[in-house]
């Protein structure tokens, strides 16, 4: 669950055009992801479903993707090497609620800007959110 959900969400000015994708197939958490994003006047589309989010950046401007670690369909992982593949210009957080130094570093080697565990703190999101849009 996302800490801290309450009134004082901070803006997050963005520059960069395009959307911020949210990829979970916890149901809950990635509606409680969206309403602080989209909170802090962000554009923002969610997706349970990982193939779905991969044939959404073929058509459309995606300048952040927040990626579930563990989906049974497709790992975090394999989602952020196909998406690099696609549309490499995509900045990529990875979040889990298993901690592994394994999976941290394959994630920030393969060109992460953070990778958080849940509960995820809310300025710790959004920090790590103005960093990403603002490469």
């Amino acid at each position: 669950m996302v800490q801290g959900l309450g009134s004082g969400v901070k803006e997050v000015t963005s520059t960069a055009k395009g959307t911020v994708c949210v990829v979970d197939d916890d149901r809950f958490f990635l509606q409680a992801l969206v309403r602080l994003l989209r909170g802090a006047g962000l554009e923002t589309v969610s997706f349970e479903n990982p193939r779905l989010f991969l044939e959404y950046v073929k058509d459309h401007s995606v300048s952040l993707a927040i990626i579930d670690l563990r989906m049974p369909e497709l790992s975090g992982l394999e989602v952020q090497r196909r998406l690099y593949d696609i549309a490499p210009e995509v900045a990529v957080i990875i979040i889990t609620g298993h901690e592994s130094s394994t999976d941290r570093e394959v994630a920030l080697a393969q060109g992460a800007i953070a990778f958080l565990l849940k509960p995820i703190q809310r300025n710790e999101l959004l920090d790590a959110v103005r960093k990403a849009i603002q490469l």
